[in-house]
């Protein structure tokens, strides 16, 4: 299953997870000094693969590359990285199949799942700059012979492309599964509505669009098919057009499934590291808008940095005032039109993630500093290879962006912690503008908060098993470093509502009487 990597929090963090950036201070702080970055991307990833979360006075391990690929079962993964919006390296690890000696390059094509978003998302900006679509119009002006239908009770609440960019337009399908070789593949009506051989549900409303954000994959199909029609090609010659000849990506495309003649193929692997998807060595990702874009770490660098460039307005890919409002949040999204937004400063980033069943990809961009880099793994346990390998290259880069987090020892048998256990509700009082991301990724009216064995455990009611939380200080933990969770004793020592954090969303539960 396709998902972006900032879903379900505490779950994925997801691709979501180890994409929130923490501040950490006081002893943290003093532990980033002991532990200087790596000197660079090559060091970094010779022996600074790092996991998020540490005790504190545990040392690091600074693992290498190769080593945590055979610890992961990745085969393959490939990497570029960017300097001042220029990609410096480009360098490919491992084999294109496992049991072969088909070595990855720079030049591989790997899927690379919902970073296709911000490919598509691209080709419609060079449209807007165009004059050929609007931001902020109907999209069912310009959709000819498929339309979004109004949601029952909502009138006047039309959708709009910058709605459908930063998740915001209220569309159900979250994520789509991939097709393996021999499977019938569908058109694009057919996943508009979810007919067979669709494997998805129907693409419609389920909120009304612009007050909430909730990541939909459907919404990007909308796109794509807006694009299709106000085109009048297929969103592969579009994108040609637009970005990947602009850019000389010559080697990237939609196409699906991708042609063998392609050449230099990253072959998908399961969670044992073994081939899979056989004859042929690859799913079929009809959804291309959303998830269906094949790369290289060379061209997909390339396209960040054309990014990083068009923001600063160095004649770049898109002119500089649609580019910053391309890295603008839209409210209550943690997204812009495309992108996910963090940070502030010479740590304001932009990043993406990508997940399809046994492709896990990775992008990240500094704005102020051009910085930047891209990951791609060809094993279904890349998600988790990929976070290291995110974590090496962001302490190379030395901003402090995705730091260690340290976890403290707290004897959560003592009596005063007893009162942390219960269930909290969500306050719907709360500002979404301030709830944000958290609406999507954890979307979830009450959860339940319990101490055993000196562990403690938070479960959300859609979940079959509790998450342990790791203390950070005695009134805050984490399952990740992407979601946090603040514990509120008032003045008369009661504790009163629980806080959950993830990068700048916040959502608040108030503590149930019991």
């Amino acid at each position: 299953m396709k998902t972006n990597a900032m879903h379900r929090a505490g779950i994925v963090p997801a691709l979501m997870t180890a994409c929130a950036l923490i501040v950490a201070a006081g002893a943290q702080a003093q532990d980033r000094e002991r532990e200087p970055a790596p000197a660079g991307p090559q060091t970094a990833l010779t022996h600074g693969l790092r996991p998020n979360l540490l005790k504190i006075g545990e040392p690091l391990p600074r693992w290498s590359l190769q080593a945590r690929m055979a610890h992961h079962r990745v085969p393959g993964v490939a990497i570029a990285v960017l300097k001042d919006g220029q990609v410096v390296q480009a360098m490919g690890f491992g084999v294109r199949q496992a049991g072969t000696q088909e070595a990855v390059d720079a030049d591989t094509l790997f899927s690379v799942g919902s970073i296709s978003k911000i490919a598509t998302a691209a080709t419609s900006l060079r449209l807007v700059a165009d004059g050929r679509l609007d931001l902020d119009r109907d999209v069912n002006g310009y959709l000819r012979a498929w339309q979004v239908a109004s949601l029952p009770g909502v009138a006047n609440a039309p959708v709009t492309l910058r709605m459908l960019m930063s998740h915001t337009a209220g569309l159900t399908v979250h994520g789509f599964k991939d097709f393996l070789p021999g499977e019938p593949l569908p058109t694009l009506p057919e996943i508009l509505d979810g007919t067979s051989p669709a494997k998805n549900n129907p693409i419609r409303l389920q909120h009304a669009p612009g007050l909430k954000v909730d990541y939909s994959g459907g919404g990007t199909m909308v796109q794509q098919r807006m694009i299709e029609d106000v085109a009048g090609q297929p969103l592969e010659a579009v994108a040609r057009a637009q970005v990947f000849d602009p850019l000389d990506m010559h080697r990237s495309t939609f196409l699906s499934p991708l042609p063998a003649e392609r050449g230099n193929i990253a072959r998908a692997h399961d969670r044992d590291g073994a081939p899979t998807a056989l004859p042929r060595g690859w799913q079929a990702f009809p959804e291309q808008a959303a998830s269906g874009l094949w790369t290289s770490a060379n061209e997909l660098g390339a396209f960040v940095g054309a990014l990083i460039q068009s923001y600063h307005g160095a004649d770049g890919l898109l002119p500089q005032p649609i580019a910053r409002q391309m890295m603008t949040e839209v409210a209550p999204s943690p997204h812009g039109l495309g992108p996910r937004l963090e940070g502030a400063g010479a740590t304001r980033i932009f990043h993406h993630g990508g997940a399809n069943d046994s492709y896990h990809a990775w992008i990240e961009g500094y704005l102020e500093t051009g910085d930047g880099f891209v990951i791609l793994t060809n094993g279904a346990n890349g998600y988790a290879l990929h976070r290291e390998i995110r974590n090496a290259l962001s302490d190379a880069i030395g901003l402090g962006v995705n730091p260690l987090v340290r976890t403290v020892d707290l004897d959560l048998n003592a009596p005063i912690y007893a009162d942390y256990a219960g269930v909290y509700r969500l306050d719907p009082a709360a500002p979404m503008d301030h709830r944000g991301g958290l609406a999507d990724s954890f979307d979830a009216d009450t959860v339940e908060v319990a101490i055993d064995d000196g562990a403690m455990r938070i479960r959300l009611p859609d979940q079959d098993e509790p998450r342990t939380l790791q203390p950070l200080s005695p009134t805050r933990f984490a399952a990740t470093t992407a979601t946090q969770y603040e514990f509120h004793r008032d003045a008369h020592g009661k504790v009163r509502a629980l806080s959950v954090e993830q990068g700048s969303s916040r959502a608040y539960y108030r503590r149930t009487p019991e």
